[in-house]
């Protein structure tokens, strides 16, 4: 799997298996940041700390990136990752689409079938 493309590029498209590689390696960083804060004291009131708010503040690309990528394969715009602000539909309609169903078949506008190689 190639990283880099995977977290740095908005261009082409990103197969399930990919978008869910990313989402547990976005969702791991986010955890082990979590630790740092509670065993160095760092976490405040609220429950974050600098490294989570770090963390948060840098994944901030790298997850964009992922999701445009993903919303490519499904043939659609990447403005779609802003339904992701709508309260529990937004997540909903974001997991459905992205997480359990299939990009289109063959290339779209957006680039070739990220399995067609496989």
């Amino acid at each position: 799997m190639d990283w880099k493309y995977l977290f740095t590029s908005l261009e082409g498209r990103i197969g399930r298996q990919s978008y869910w590689m990313g989402v547990i390696a976005m969702t791991v960083i986010t955890i082990v940041a979590a630790l740092i804060d509670f065993v160095t004291g760092s976490a405040g009131e609220n429950g974050y700390g600098i490294f989570s708010i770090i963390a948060a503040l840098a994944l901030i690309y790298p997850a964009i990136v992922l999701y445009a990528k993903r919303w490519h394969d499904r043939g659609k715009s990447a403005w779609w990752i802003l339904i992701g602000l709508i309260p529990l539909v937004g997540a909903i309609w974001t997991l459905v689409e992205n997480g359990f169903l299939k990009g289109t078949e063959g290339p779209n506008q957006y680039g070739p079938d990220p399995l067609a190689g496989t």
